[in-house]
């Protein structure tokens, strides 16, 4: 499961390599990052009672290109992933931008 996490890195990094497109791959990169913060920090508050994370926002970093750090996040500490209404909505995310990267991709392919 985690290495679905690394396919839009992939992706990204022949979108560099080929077209020098660097963007997507720092997109994806720091919206992991902070994606992954957002978990930590939201783990980290529910062990203390404290103030947690929405998940409209959590959901809202997800969606704008952070779900790789997501996936990693759930993984690795073990947060959110019980809920099934916050899963449901997670994997169309991924799904939604798996297909979306995926015709991204493969757009040099038809268009010749």
């Amino acid at each position: 499961m985690m290495a679905l996490a690394l396919l839009p890195l992939g992706w990204a990094g022949w979108l560099g390599l080929h077209y020098a497109n660097w963007w997507p791959l720092a997109l994806i990169l720091l919206m992991s990052l902070l994606t992954l913060a957002a978990y930590a920090w939201d783990k980290r508050q529910a062990i203390r009672g404290g103030w947690r994370v929405p998940e409209a926002r959590l959901h809202l970093l997800e969606l704008c290109g952070g779900w790789p750090g997501a996936l990693v996040a759930r993984q690795w500490l073990r947060h959110k992933t019980q809920k099934g209404s916050y899963r449901l909505v997670f994997w169309f995310i991924v799904l939604l931008h798996l297909s979306l990267w995926g015709l991204w991709v493969s757009r040099p392919l038809w268009l010749a």
